[in-house]
């Protein structure tokens, strides 16, 4: 399969565009890789920092080392110009609801967020928690990056994935009703809880930032929902924009793009993002509340926009007019350049495989910028 990474920068800073389309997602997840790849995952699975460091310490690191030479010849295969690198989170929590996962490559279980309760939800609990130090996250992340590192295929560059954002990580580890009653009843807490969070972030950014097969950071940052954010734009610019800004600052100063992946409808703060953040791409799109078509036309000359084909039509749509339709949003986005395509939010275990690939498909062939 022809790799070039250089393909897919291209579109990231703006610049003339490609030969062709690339192709960008968040992650796909790993039933997909194993149906698609034919192989099992064993390792990769569940994996925390603390099997990582078990594995690697041990001397066991065989059976990662092959899940990764799976997970890389799956995105290979499939013409990906990179390999996206999700790394395991520092932040346990136990405010999780496991539930039967009924996705058509169902996993077994799914795990949920309790939205009532938190793993922290005091200062009490905030004190005692077991927080990651800088060291702690070096060795493992470094590890998984040089395991990749030495099978990535010619072409190609890695693109790690932090274990969360900023918002995400305060709203996992508190519960979203005990987080929003901090929010005004003790702002000393909430501002010690987003910048506990936010200097581990911002490390892993720069740690990642300063490997050279690295080609861009992805931050997934979930900030909104369809009708709009999940707190205030006050509330953002407060505790959360200034550590997203670092988090970029951190990746461009080593040259490095930085992708920002978050669902919602995020239209008053898009100038936030852009103007003050300064992201270069923004990934997760919705049809039926904020399509990718419409993002392009309001924003596609600063930054860039990647994936935007609608999950639900991944899922469900009837094959052929799923492709006219995957045509319509070509040729909405690819003129003038500054587009990836790929699945609106992630390629999820429960959309259908054939429209998945047909999607790439019409990507390799059909997918030109002079429209």
């Amino acid at each position: 399969m022809d790799t070039c990474f250089d393909r897919l920068l291209s579109v990231l800073l703006l610049e003339d565009p490609p030969d062709r389309i690339p192709f960008y997602d968040l992650f796909a997840d790993l039933e997909v890789v194993e149906a698609l790849a034919g192989c099992r995952l064993f390792e990769v699975k569940d994996l925390t920092i603390g099997r990582v460091k078990r594995i690697v310490g041990g001397g066991c690191g065989d059976g990662l080392r092959s899940d990764y030479k799976v997970i890389v010849r799956f995105y290979h295969m499939l013409g990906y110009d990179y390999i996206p690198l999700t790394l395991p989170s520092p932040f346990p929590r136990f405010n999780v609801k496991p539930c039967r996962d009924t996705a058509a490559l169902s996993r077994g279980l799914r795990v949920w967020q309790d939205e009532s309760r938190g793993t922290i939800e005091s200062r009490e609990d905030f004190e005692r928690y077991d927080w990651p130090s800088e060291s702690g996250v070096q060795d493992p992340y470094l590890e998984l990056y040089r395991i990749v590192e030495k099978i990535l295929p010619e072409g190609m560059m890695i693109i790690p994935l932090t274990p969360g954002g900023v918002l995400e990580n305060v709203m996992w580890l508190m519960g979203t009703i005990p987080f929003s009653k901090m929010l005004y009843t003790d702002r000393t807490l909430a501002r010690d809880m987003f910048d506990r969070i936010g200097r581990i972030l911002s490390f892993i950014c720069r740690l990642m930032s300063e490997q050279p097969m690295i080609g861009a950071i992805s931050m997934g940052d979930d900030m909104g929902y369809k009708s709009g954010l999940m707190i205030s734009p006050a509330h953002l610019r407060r505790y959360v924009f200034p550590w997203h800004k670092r988090c970029v600052d951190e990746a461009h100063r080593f040259g490095k793009p930085f992708i920002l992946h978050s669902c919602g409808r995020l239209d008053v703060i898009m100038e936030d993002l852009i103007g003050y953040v300064g992201i270069d791409a923004k990934h997760s799109y919705e049809d039926s509340s904020y399509p990718i078509t419409s993002y392009k036309r309001l924003y596609g000359d600063r930054i860039a926009v990647l994936g935007g084909i609608d999950m639900d039509k991944l899922s469900r749509m009837p094959l052929e007019d799923f492709k006219a339709y995957v045509k319509s949003v070509i040729d909405v986005c690819a003129p003038g350049g500054g587009y990836a395509i790929g699945c609106g939010n992630t390629v999820a275990n429960y959309i259908k495989i054939e429209n998945y690939l047909a999607m790439l498909e019409i990507g390799r062939r059909y997918g030109r910028y002079n429209r």
